[in-house]
């Protein structure tokens, strides 16, 4: 079983600063008497719709159990990078920040992190708690310095009305999808059974891993890319068919974000397609019409099982410019465990960083929850964690691959090999 973890968001890479830790903490947190001192801390805007009253919520908790004061300020995320790299250069971090699944290493390396191993493993059955995938991303030169917080998975989504109405089921291997797609573009001509979005990188890799692929492999200190191994071009070279080969997308696909997917997919137009854990509530309320007609299951691996899929989310972080680890980790353990993790995940639709926080998603019979759940528990997957992979999506590298095997630029032997030669460059700088 593949277990890796996706980034949040595309990153570049700060170059790495010498910082002297201010504080280090015992592992030891029993009760800290916080009475009169205040934490600062970043979290991202925009992932929970109702954040003000959990943010009052944890405050009001947060002081009764430590008698410290909390300052969270929501930073958005298409400034918060920048942001982080001015503020460690100059030495001005937050006690604690939200911290995108690639950030966490990029910042470890700038030395910016405080490691909290011994936090975790100073709380009994913590450590085996933590989402695999998550736990993953987070450690960094074999030392862990995010603590799991929230985390996304993509799996198959597709139209049941339309699956009903000719008598088929989700597809368990890859041969179900182009037999499910043979049908629906027959039936009906006017929708896509399966669009290839050029431009939407992680739709790629779970079809790498499903052929038993990998996207790069770390040997000492050397990464290389392995786009262009047998296998991975296997699972290029059948996503790439189902528009080339079967006609199941279209030529406008070809430059698609992920949310020009699901903008078509909302429309109509769309019969299957990958999608996140976060997005089925939106597309039914983009399009009321499609309450009851949408459906999840498990991507499929080649031949069955479940084909890894990227995950999505973010770690907290404590930063060693921060006056009392102690207490700082206090509240990351509030936030992070607990009903305050539950009520994070059901406000916002993503899953916890804790997999005793996901026994209520993994038991659920509702079919646009149980197939996520099971996608992150048994197929949680990642790019290389590693502070350089940012270079890599700033590059477009994955992208670009795609849309030259879709455009007919390339074929897939030579695509793969040069987007392999580009990964392992930048992987290496």
């Amino acid at each position: 079983m593949h277990k890796r973890i996706l980034p949040a968001l595309a990153i570049g890479t700060v170059a790495a600063l010498s910082l002297a830790a201010c504080s280090t903490g015992s592992g030891d947190t029993g009760s800290v008497d916080g009475k009169g001192q205040e934490l600062t801390v970043w979290i991202m805007k925009g992932t929970n719709p109702d954040s003000t009253a959990f943010y009052d919520a944890i405050s009001k908790e947060f002081k009764k159990e430590t008698g410290a004061t909390v300052k969270i300020e929501e930073v958005q995320w298409a400034d918060a990078h920048d942001r982080f790299v001015t503020s460690i250069a100059g030495g001005t971090t937050p006690d604690i920040a939200e911290t995108g699944t690639t950030w966490t290493a990029e910042f470890a390396d700038a030395g910016a992190l405080l490691p909290i191993d011994e936090y975790v493993d100073g709380e009994k059955g913590l450590r085996d708690d933590l989402v695999e995938g998550l736990e993953v991303a987070g450690t960094y030169d074999e030392e862990l310095y995010g603590m799991p917080w929230y985390a996304g998975v993509r799996s198959l989504v597709y139209r049941t009305d339309v699956f009903e109405e000719l008598g088929l089921d989700a597809p368990k291997n890859w041969d179900d999808i182009v037999a499910a797609g043979e049908a629906i573009k027959a039936a009906k001509p006017d929708m896509l059974p399966f669009p290839v979005p050029g431009d939407a990188e992680f739709q790629v890799y779970p079809w790498v891993w499903g052929a038993g692929g990998e996207v790069a492999t770390l040997d000492g200190k050397e990464w290389t890319s392995e786009l262009d191994s047998e296998k991975s071009q296997e699972g290029i070279q059948f996503y790439t068919d189902l528009a080339t080969k079967h006609g199941f997308s279209s030529a406008g696909a070809t430059t698609w974000k992920e949310t020009d997917l699901r903008d078509a997919f909302t429309q109509g137009n769309v019969a299957m397609m990958l999608s996140g854990s976060w997005t089925p509530k939106a597309l039914i309320e983009a399009n009321p019409d499609l309450d009851g007609k949408i459906g999840a299951a498990v991507i499929p691996g080649k031949d069955g099982g479940i084909a890894p899929s990227v995950l999505g989310g973010s770690h907290l972080s404590i930063f060693n410019t921060t006056k009392n680890a102690d207490l700082a980790w206090k509240f990351v353990q509030l936030m992070t465990t607990g009903k305050f993790a539950e009520q994070w995940s059901q406000e916002t639709g993503y899953f916890p960083g804790v997999q005793s926080a996901m026994e209520e998603a993994l038991a659920s019979t509702d079919p646009l929850v149980a197939p996520f759940a099971q996608q992150m528990v048994e197929g949680g997957a990642s790019v290389p964690v590693t502070p350089n992979f940012g270079a890599v999506q700033a590059k477009k590298t994955t992208n670009s691959m795609l849309q030259a095997i879709l455009s007919g630029q390339k074929d897939v032997a030579t695509a793969t090999k040069d987007a392999a030669a580009e990964m392992t460059e930048l992987l290496n700088q």
